[in-house]
């Protein structure tokens, strides 16, 4: 989770400086916003998100804007994955109040409500009438926002981020006349993106071995195989299992079991054939690979170091784009993951998923000393009229609308197609399972995947020794006998 991504923003600071007079000038021309700012007026909130592309424009653009339509003044912290992290939950559980709001992971949203660290958006906005703008409306947003309900319905958080972790491979070299040729006579098909395993592991071989005989700095594959980072994990959980059909990170759910004997998934078959396929790529991806997290993997696809790779979709935009930080402007395409048999059918019926469906939301801890002023601020940043750049700059989307604005299919085609994946196939993909126990078992996982990764354990062992541990981590828990 995500918790998953670049330092850097899209835009140079000047474009963002013109970004941000734009959305204030827009903003002064509104009256409501105005008058509902005046009890607030120099109050100032303060939030905390982790560096990412969609968060340096809320910084850079959106809080400004803000600001300047309300009087209400916005310090926005950004950091990074687990310092975002450890902050707010530490201000959180102390009921401190340092945040008025924070970044809320899909994945770790369930622990936070179980908690009862969150104000509830939607109890809140239908009992006070005076903070009720009138361009903001829950029905706007994608299926994203389900993610942040409670069993009653009610919403916890508004979306800033969504995007799905798609396949994403390098045209230049898989449209090369040359390059095909020589592939199609190594393996007896054209080179195409891969839809099945055994076509990606070719496709990562010849391109390894296509670097090595042209002294180049190319690889076949990305990896997210950080031996010291939950990254790795994660991508084995919510990317490489789903697409081999194990979902739910193995765990019944019934009996929060994971080992097959007790109805868990975690060491089964397909679980151990979907970690050897990942392990064996490791040949096949760049030397970074295993100090890589999410950030250095989309940094060694724009550098043009990988052919292929599995690659957060909040980079795409900017990878495709961004001459000033990536090798790969305009050689840059998107397809669906690779996948196991019968696992797209399960997925279009409803009964899994190919994929990671990522992203967060603000929300407002009940700690907060700043909850109403706290609250015109989530809805400031759920208003259609700013999804577009945003979406340009940060390559989310969480509003239905925001696909079919002329500056977003722009981008669209740029990216070969990322939105329109997104918009299309978007439900086909899934956030994490509402897990309350979502760090301390993932946590658990985490020794056996690194050891594997290490080759201290073959993937068999990994997985049988994970099984048994998260076995016992849900007892010590409470959650399993």
């Amino acid at each position: 989770m995500n918790t998953k991504r670049l330092n850097k923003t899209l835009r140079t600071l000047p474009a963002l400086a013109l970004a941000a007079a734009a959305f204030a000038q827009d903003a002064t021309d509104n009256a409501w916003w105005q008058e509902a700012g005046k009890p607030y007026d120099g109050v100032t909130i303060r939030g905390v998100s982790e560096s990412t592309p969609p968060s340096r424009y809320v910084s850079d653009v959106l809080a400004p804007a803000f600001t300047e339509a309300t009087g209400i003044n916005v310090e926005f912290e950004i950091t990074s994955w687990d310092q975002m992290y450890d902050k707010a939950i530490k201000d959180m559980q102390a009921n401190t109040g340092i945040y008025d709001f924070v970044y809320v992971e899909q994945d770790i949203v369930y622990s936070y409500l179980a908690q009862d660290f969150l104000v509830d958006l939607t109890e809140m906005l239908a009992s006070n009438e005076a903070l009720q703008a009138p361009d903001f409306d829950f029905a706007d947003f994608t299926s994203f926002i389900d993610y942040f309900k409670n069993d009653a319905g009610d919403i916890f958080g508004v979306p800033m981020e969504a995007f799905v972790k798609p396949y994403l491979y390098r045209t230049d070299l898989f449209n090369n006349p040359d390059i095909k040729s020589a592939f199609q006579k190594q393996y007896g098909y054209e080179l195409a993106p891969a839809k099945t395993f055994q076509q990606y592991q070719n496709v990562a071989d010849f391109f390894t071995k296509y670097g090595e005989d042209n002294d180049m700095e190319l690889w076949g594959s990305t990896l997210q195989a950080s031996t010291g980072h939950p990254a790795s994990t994660y991508e084995i959980l919510e990317t490489i299992f789903p697409s081999f059909g194990v979902y739910n990170w193995g765990i019944n759910q019934e009996n929060y079991k994971a080992t097959v004997a007790d109805g868990g998934e975690l060491n089964s078959d397909r679980a151990k054939e979907a970690l050897t396929f990942w392990l064996g790529l490791l040949p096949d991806a760049p030397p970074e690979a295993t100090s890589s997290t999410w950030d250095e993997v989309a940094s060694s696809f724009a550098a043009g170091r990988t052919a292929q790779g599995w690659v957060y979709g909040e980079n795409a935009a900017w990878i495709a784009t961004d001459e000033e930080r990536s090798t790969v402007v305009g050689k840059v395409g998107v397809a669906l993951p690779p996948l196991d048999e019968g696992v797209l059918e399960q997925a279009k019926a409803g009964e899994g998923y190919i994929g990671y469906y990522d992203g967060g939301a603000f929300a407002i801890p009940h700690s907060s000393k700043n909850q109403e002023a706290a609250a015109l601020w989530v809805q400031y940043i759920g208003q259609p009229s700013v999804q577009a750049d945003w979406a340009v700059a940060g390559s989310r989307i969480t509003e239905t609308s925001t696909f079919d604005d002329p500056k977003v299919q722009a981008v669209d085609k740029e990216t070969g197609g990322y939105f329109t994946l997104l918009k299309d196939d978007g439900d086909l993909f899934a956030g994490a399972p509402p897990y309350p126990f979502h760090n301390p078992v993932r946590e658990t996982i985490d020794t056996y995947i690194h050891r594997a990764i290490a080759g201290e354990l073959t993937p068999e062992e990994a997985l049988d020794q994970a099984a048994e541990a998260v076995n016992q981590t849900l007892v010590d828990l409470g959650y399993a006998q």
